[in-house]
């Protein structure tokens, strides 16, 4: 078996049509498909749900899903906001720059960007508390292969220490 693509990736939202809205206003998403049943397919559990797509391009797909009996949605508390992230991938500076603006002037606050040497970010929340970032990729060919050269290096170390490799530790110079 060989994975062709990530067919969609779904997540908890409070309103499903605010939700739309919100992606096709500030991530220029496409609406693709509304889907509404009682029960669920996979287990046959009466639970009456909203399920809506988004179009995050290139064959990608968002969704989520309106839950109205479900308790109210909370996150992994023992988890870090900063951890649990959907990022998106843009084309160049400009764009990021932009987004960040139209966000800000609308009252979401946002971070960054951030240098991540081989790309830089913004991030914000969604109106369910989803944190996402928009990314623009900086890397060259150079800088990917030498992250290609010790990425089994560091993983092992990492497994064996539960410390910080210092393999690419070039990626958190000042420059």
């Amino acid at each position: 078996m060989q994975i062709q693509r990530i067919h969609h990736v779904a997540y908890r939202c409070k309103d499903a049509k605010q939700t739309v809205e919100w992606y096709v206003k500030y991530l220029n998403m496409d609406f693709v498909l509304a889907i509404a049943e009682d029960t669920v397919p996979s287990t046959g559990a009466y639970d009456p749900y909203m399920h809506v797509f988004l179009d995050a391009g290139n064959g990608n797909v968002l969704a989520f899903f309106e839950l109205p009996l479900q308790p109210s949605m909370g996150r992994d508390e023992n988890t870090p906001q900063w951890v649990q992230h959907l990022a998106l991938e843009i084309g160049s500076m400009d764009e990021l720059l932009a987004a960040k603006a139209r966000l800000e002037a609308d009252g979401i606050d946002v971070v960054g960007p951030t240098n991540h040497t081989i790309f830089q970010s913004i991030y914000f929340f969604d109106p369910n508390g989803h944190r996402l970032e928009l990314s623009v990729n900086t890397a060259t060919d150079e800088m990917k292969q030498k992250l290609d050269a010790v990425k089994w290096d560091m993983l092992n170390e990492w497994a064996e220490t539960r410390k910080a490799p210092k393999h690419a530790a070039w990626m958190h110079e000042k420059h």
